[in-house]
């Protein structure tokens, strides 16, 4: 196979060609040689403009530069895809005061040219990692419930695209925050963010149903219910996604 020059290295080929094919142990590999690349504070002009080369045509920056996905879910909060450092500027201009990274994204440039730009402009960067194909744990719960109290406000959540996982945590942020029911959360999780109810991130709507069914509907608090009744490997278990709605979330819009 051919190799990489310029701003796409060997390490970024993962990010670029199939990988499918790929024993487990070599893709883990290949994905710690891409997180020890950009895990790091960036070195010189250069190195910024290979993370930015990075973070625009590995990363699919592009898109959202064109199509930042952006949406207001309280007077408070917002929602987005991976900011750019221009669109973090210009956030920080209006009075954002903390960005919610729930993607983690060490394995590509947006990540040192995310944490520069908060640094520049004096916004707190929090990461609380949350997963898009598989049900909340609840540790990442306890998290996330955590965060949406101690954190300066204004604020924005950001995953990659701004439509899976940002919206699991907006719609947790409206239940645990603003106490919000399951019915108002939900809308958090919709089709106008680019989300996929009948994909494998369907198992986040799946999430919300049964909370809805299993804990409000009794009167019990999501962290109650959380404690007493819930089972994600269950969860999971019997989720089951459509073909056709997951070919388009994950093959041809190449979702996290």
């Amino acid at each position: 196979m051919p190799r990489f020059s310029g701003p796409f290295s060997d390490r970024d080929r993962p990010a670029i060609v199939l990988t499918r094919f790929l024993k487990p142990e070599t893709r883990y590999a290949r994905r710690m040689a891409r997180i020890a690349r950009w895990d790091r504070e960036l070195a010189g002009p250069i190195d910024r403009a290979h993370a930015w080369a990075n973070m625009l045509f590995v990363d699919h920056g592009v898109f959202r530069v064109l199509y930042p996905n952006l949406g207001r879910v309280s007077e408070e909060l917002w929602r987005s895809s991976q900011p750019s450092p221009g669109q973090i500027a210009r956030l920080a201009r209006a009075g954002l005061r903390t960005i919610v990274n729930v993607r983690g994204g060490r394995e590509h440039g947006s990540w040192p040219l995310e944490r520069e730009a908060c640094e520049r402009h004096g916004v707190a960067l929090v990461d609380v990692v949350l997963r898009s194909r598989e049900p909340p744990s609840p540790e990442a719960i306890g998290r996330v419930a955590v965060t949406v109290q101690q954190i300066a406000y204004p604020a924005l959540v950001h995953c990659k695209s701004g439509a899976d996982r940002a919206g699991l945590f907006a719609a947790l942020y409206l239940i645990l925050r603003k106490g919000a029911t399951v019915a108002e959360a939900r809308s958090q999780l919709a089709l106008r963010f680019g989300h996929f109810r009948h994909a494998k991130t369907g198992i986040l709507d799946a999430f919300l149903d049964a909370y809805e069914a299993g804990g409000e509907a009794k009167g019990l608090s999501l962290e109650a219910w959380i404690s007493d009744g819930y089972d994600p490997e269950a969860l999971a278990r019997g989720f089951k996604p459509t073909l056709w709605s997951t070919l388009i979330a994950d093959r041809l819009l190449r979702r996290e």
